[in-house]
């Protein structure tokens, strides 16, 4: 009986320890989503004003002054509001379409940062008679908020209401085409190797090892690795594409010969069997029966690493990819920059403005790596073949 009561009361130990292992999962569960929904919603709220920009209304004369001087060429209503990147264009613009000479022309053209900031109601530099004289002009129709296309089509400037993310986003193309072509077809003829060519032996051992503990060291080591051998030994130019994309593309291959194998794993002895039973070669088998089957899972795979490879900053750091590029790079060997590189660099910027563009070239980058994952996610589940 007293053997019965002990059972009795063990049991309801159990079921109790399995009520509080459960309940301590969902809490787990429920805080990391928390931190996930709140990390997200104060990246948009900071971030969705950059989308817009204030622009002013002003007239422009163009003359033999006003290019010599250009910032008499904006009306004195104006002058002190309109962002110096719009000023110094002047002589530009004359110099591209000569007719405008003597011409006088009303239009919109960005404010500086401080007005854009005050017009969203953000901190700013702006003394009480300028926003006086701000509140004036907008309540005349003469301030508004736009669409901010120079965050778009415009590259790095000192002036963050004319900064944009395009040159970043062309480097970043740059680099992961290189990553692409270099790691992926290393990657999966290695692991083709290792999977269906290398003998089991202590040599072979040693190799798979050292590719998984490639996989997990932190990624800084590949931009030393990248300094040391790409830069100094073979000379490839400090701050390109082709420098960080070699680097990267070393971080992605144990991502990819990992994956790849993997894929290869799944795929039945049964398929190598018949396929060598028919007098297929074995590069037959691989080639014609084997990889087919195995393309899902390595796509999967080398989405998985590209993504990370796009997000990573800290290997281009050492590779010189952080350095002011405000010009979009026309050559693989070209100095050039990436939009992690780029957030950071706005990160520790001073000015207030570049806060809501730090925010925005986040959403844009973790908008870029979610439609990747997905897009692994759907090419997995499209592709899934289950033996």
């Amino acid at each position: 009986m007293s053997s019965l009561i002990e059972s009795s009361q063990a049991n309801r130990k159990r079921y109790k320890a399995e009520k509080r292992f459960k309940f301590y999962g969902f809490f787990a569960l429920l805080l990391s989503m928390g931190f996930l929904i709140f990390f997200l919603t104060d990246i948009v709220i900071r971030g969705y004003t950059a989308f817009r920009q204030a622009e002013i209304k002003a007239e422009i004369s163009y003359s033999k002054e006003t290019v010599e001087i250009p910032p008499l060429a904006v009306n004195e209503e104006a002058r002190d509001f309109a962002s110096r990147g719009f000023v110094r264009m002047i002589p530009l613009q004359v110099e591209n379409n000569p007719e405008l000479m003597g011409d006088t022309v009303v239009q919109w053209i960005v404010a500086n940062d401080d007005v854009d900031q005050y017009i969203k109601g953000k901190p700013n530099g702006l003394s009480d008679s300028e926003k006086q004289k701000i509140d004036k002009l907008k309540k005349e129709g003469k301030i508004k908020l736009s669409f901010n296309e120079h965050f778009f089509i415009n590259g790095d400037s000192k002036l963050p209401e004319i900064s944009g993310i395009f040159s970043a986003a062309v480097g970043t193309i740059y680099v992961i085409i290189l990553t692409v072509l270099f790691s992926v077809p290393i990657g999966v003829m290695s692991a083709i190797y290792l999977e269906e060519y290398a003998p089991d032996n202590m040599f072979t051992r040693a190799i798979e090892v050292n590719i998984n503990n490639l996989a997990a060291i932190p990624s800084i080591l590949f931009g030393l690795l990248g300094l040391a051998v790409f830069i100094n030994f073979f000379g490839v130019p400090r701050s390109s594409s082709l420098a960080g994309g070699l680097t990267l593309s070393l971080m992605t291959l144990p991502v990819i010969i990992i994956s790849t194998r993997a894929s290869l794993q799944a795929v039945p002895d049964s398929i190598r069997h018949g396929a060598l039973a028919v007098g297929a070669s074995k590069w037959q088998m691989i080639w014609h029966h084997i990889l087919p089957v195995s393309v899902p899972g390595i796509l999967t795979g080398t989405i998985l690493g590209v993504a990370r490879a796009m997000g990573e900053t800290a290997p281009l750091l050492l590779v010189g990819m952080m350095a002011y590029i405000p010009e979009v790079p026309n050559s693989f060997t070209d100095a050039a920059t990436v939009l992690p590189a780029q957030i950071y660099t706005w990160a520790s910027a001073s000015q207030r403005a570049y806060v809501e563009r730090t925010a925005a070239a986040i959403i844009v980058l973790l908008a870029v790596l979610l439609t990747l994952n997905a897009v692994a996610i759907w090419l997995r589940n499209k592709n899934e073949k289950k033996w």
